[in-house]
């Protein structure tokens, strides 16, 4: 059997698409459907069954993927091993939020640098972020969404508390938390909200978890980025929901008070995302573990 028809049938059954298969195989779709083609001419079954959003495989094909598919990542873990014993450096294109991948997965996996590993970055939200992952853009992802499917796998990484915030001097107009809380978000309307985006991503989560209800103004400042949200509300542009992460030196400062203690904070999870048969690759691997056991400490 040749082996590299079992490599791009294994690639369309983890993609679910010719088409995205493709892309991360170098090859063009016309080359992967012939592969395909070939393939199943060769074991007398069909393999995949086209529908409207790419293909599914049959029975046969989801059997012979469930063989197949260990020893093709073995393969490539064995063949990737040697490669990187004799590269002095290997890329890893590491894909992630900007304040989290600033402030946490490039602090933690710095002193893999000096055992020759090279970190290329890209910013952007969820769906930009598995997009490029499963298009073999990155090889590594921190991402707030779990992804579906069988092309990419993820593992939780960490849960960060989400924490409401303004400068002192609001505080002091809002009053006694206790008194605040039992106000709910009425209470909050005159203070100018400060967000990372239009939609109000942290906040509507906030408010939902902790006053059951949905925002009812916009926000007054909207800043792309948490660390400038962090800072606007330094300056006293209003309350932002920001990760304790992010605020925590601000908190301990001074420089902006938490509005509220709830009994239980609003968390958000992040997950480590890779396409699955990666982690075979060694400076793959190691990222990910690195990465894993920083975060226990998080």
């Amino acid at each position: 059997m040749d082996l590299a028809l079992l490599r791009t049938f294994v690639t369309v059954h983890r993609a679910g698409s010719f088409t995205r298969a493709a892309a991360l195989l170098g090859l063009s779709q016309p080359a992967v459907t012939s592969q395909i083609r070939t393939l199943e001419r060769r074991l007398g079954r069909p393999l995949f069954v086209r529908c409207a959003r790419g293909v599914t495989a049959t029975t046969f094909g989801d059997e012979l993927a469930h063989k197949a598919a260990p020893h093709l990542d073995a393969l490539t873990e064995i063949t990737e091993a040697g490669l990187d014993q004799d590269s002095p450096t290997r890329t890893l294109h590491l894909g992630g939020p900007p304040e989290f991948t600033a402030e946490r997965a490039l602090p933690a996996l710095s002193p893999l640098i000096t055992q020759g590993l090279s970190i290329r970055t890209a910013f952007g939200d969820a769906d930009e972020l598995l997009n490029g992952l499963a298009a073999g853009h990155h090889d590594l992802t921190v991402t707030t969404t779990r992804p579906r499917g069988g092309l990419l796998t993820a593992t939780p990484l960490c849960d960060e508390e989400h924490v409401l915030v303004a400068a002192p001097h609001w505080a002091a107009r809002l009053g006694d938390p206790d008194v605040l809380q039992a106000r709910g978000i009425r209470a909050l309307e005159p203070v100018p909200l400060v967000e990372v985006h239009e939609s109000l991503p942290l906040i509507a989560r906030y408010w939902a978890a902790v006053f059951d209800a949905k925002p009812t103004v916009s926000a007054t400042v909207v800043a792309g980025d948490l660390r400038a949200v962090l800072s606007c509300v330094t300056a006293g542009a209003g309350l932002a929901v920001l990760p304790r992460y992010l605020c925590t030196e601000a908190l301990a400062s001074g420089a902006v008070v938490a509005l509220l203690d709830p009994p239980v904070p609003p968390l958000r999870t992040y997950f480590l995302a890779v396409r699955t048969g990666t982690l075979g690759l060694p400076h793959i691997a190691r990222a990910h573990e690195w990465l894993l056991r920083t975060a226990a400490h998080w």
